[in-house]
């Protein structure tokens, strides 16, 4: 019996979207959510009160980084995760296979999830430096980025050290392709994630301690090919997760396709998470096609380098028209930089290299993010998702 329990209050009509409440063993998240991610137990530059307060219901911390620094057994003897971190809400770890893919196809290169003219290669390996992962049908090899050490990751790895960390959800061990990857690896890739889910969910159900904690999550992958897409999405399915993840690359232009490609397939009954997507129109898209849970960087990531976001777009205060701008970042906005701090001000943080920067540009950009998520739950209980969507990409990505 799953320890998650998942119940959908409302459908997107003619679509795969739908409301839902996820009962975790760490509370309650109201689902479409968005999933802050903190990735070496903390949300860069902010504390997990002011986490909190901008409306987070969830946390996503990283396996690979947890794993090499303090290490997982460190944070299983602090009481995990929650305690370590001192996060009272639901917590999910992440598998370490993106990880292995930055160090492995990606390194060197400029590759992510999203793909935009895709370039077919008869390989995965990087174009510039020496590969930091190899992959073998066993597991991973990798060198650790911060001291160049050998460390393996097997499917009973991962979820080893998933288990130590002991967040409510975590993820199957899977092979993340590059979105420059040809027909034939995303084949023998995918057929190598469908045998390492089983063994993940082995390895899982194995540690019934763990086991009657934690919940499992399969991913889908696939790439950018239907037939692939759809083969995983059966595949997974077919195996008793507690819920599903979407990984890989995508073609950016055909990312909201290819997650419909899957939640077509995935049973309803289960949530679904996108993984490492978290750009407004994405957003919009994902929920659209069925997905409950949406995880990325990128807000907080953009934030530290001065980008901000807002209704009518974004803007990088450390353009000259800030500096003696006395506006809020955005007008209305409740975060509490808006509500306390001008743009000048920020200006002059991110200027003078002040880490006060980093902290309020992350908290509004987080409270950007989270709530456009509520915004758009509430646009589909109100039966006005449609037109939200339409009125607010408009004015975002509007030419300036």
């Amino acid at each position: 019996m799953s320890v998650l329990n998942f119940e959908i209050k409302k459908e997107l009509p003619g679509k795969l979207g739908r409301v839902g409440i996820l009962k975790t063993p760490h509370g309650e998240i109201e689902t479409p959510a968005f999933v802050v991610v903190g990735t070496k137990a903390t949300v860069k530059a902010l504390s997990p009160e002011q986490v909190k307060t901008l409306g987070t219901q969830v946390v996503l911390a990283n396996t690979y980084h947890l794993y090499l620094q303090p290490q997982d057994e460190l944070i299983k003897k602090a009481g995990g995760l929650h305690k370590f971190m001192n996060w009272s809400g639901p917590t999910m770890t992440d598998s370490g296979g993106f990880q292995v893919f930055s160090l492995g196809a990606a390194f060197g290169d400029s590759v992510s999830k999203i793909a935009l003219g895709i370039d077919d290669s008869n390989n995965q390996r990087p174009k510039n430096g020496e590969s930091l992962a190899k992959v073998d049908e066993e597991g991973v090899t990798f060198k650790s980025h911060l001291d160049g050490s050998s460390h393996r990751f097997t499917p009973e790895k991962s979820i080893e050290i998933q288990h130590n960390i002991g967040a409510d959800m975590i993820f199957a061990f899977d092979e993340c392709t590059s979105p420059k990857a040809s027909y034939e690896y995303q084949k023998e890739a995918l057929d190598r994630t469908h045998r390492w889910a089983k063994r993940s969910l082995d390895a899982h159900l194995g540690n019934k301690e763990a086991s009657s904690k934690q919940a499992l999550f399969g991913i889908v992958q696939g790439g950018r090919f239907q037939d692939l897409r759809e083969e995983s999405a059966r595949v997974i399915s077919g195996i008793d997760f507690d819920g599903f993840g979407i990984g890989g690359s995508f073609d950016k232009e055909d990312m909201d396709t290819a997650v419909g490609w899957v939640n077509n397939i995935l049973p309803k009954e289960k949530p679904r998470h996108l993984l490492g997507i978290g750009e407004p129109r994405d957003l919009f898209g994902g929920i659209e096609n069925g997905v409950d849970l949406f995880d990325c960087v990128a807000p907080t990531r953009i934030a530290r380098n001065g980008t901000l976001q807002t209704e009518n777009g974004s803007m990088n205060l450390l353009n000259a028209k800030f500096v003696s701008d006395f506006s809020p970042v955005e007008e209305g906005c409740q975060c509490y930089t808006c509500q306390n701090y001008t743009r000048a001000y920020l200006s002059h943080l991110f200027r003078a290299k002040e880490m006060f920067g980093s902290t309020l540009a992350s908290i509004h950009n987080l409270y950007f993010t989270v709530n456009l998520v509520k915004k758009i739950r509430q646009s589909i209980l109100d039966d006005n998702f449609f037109e939200f969507k339409e009125e607010f990409l408009g004015k975002y990505y509007k030419e300036k």
